[in-house]
């Protein structure tokens, strides 16, 4: 058996970061490096570059975190509105003082009740 016929089909000998022309290695570019290189070409309004792309609304939920512990919170205090993870954290916001929660609930940038 022949090795060039046992190699999967995707694997190419010619295929490589090696430009065949040049002989270069491929330069590999970080975004703030493109982004810096499209400010200095002259654009029109109407292209579309990689700042001007904007990306569509999520189709999916926020995730709501716990103000306590910072899991994922699938529940909320009615009284005082912060996030709980589990039965321990919500009988610890309900020894909570109005300021402390009050506090959290400005961390969070949630409006406060008071």
């Amino acid at each position: 058996m022949d090795a060039e016929t046992t190699k999967p089909a995707f694997k190419k000998k010619n295929l490589s970061e090696v430009n065949p022309i040049v002989g270069k290695k491929r330069q590999w570019k970080s975004l703030k490096q493109i982004l810096a290189h499209e400010k200095t070409l002259p654009w029109k309004e109407t292209d579309i570059t990689y700042s001007t792309v904007n990306a569509p609304p999520s189709l999916k939920p926020a995730k709501k975190y716990s103000d306590i512990s910072g899991l994922i919170a699938p529940y909320t205090d009615p009284h005082s509105k912060l996030r709980y993870h589990n039965v321990e954290e919500y009988q610890t916001i309900r020894t909570f003082p109005m300021d402390l929660t009050a506090g959290y609930l400005a961390l969070r940038g949630a409006t406060s009740i008071v």
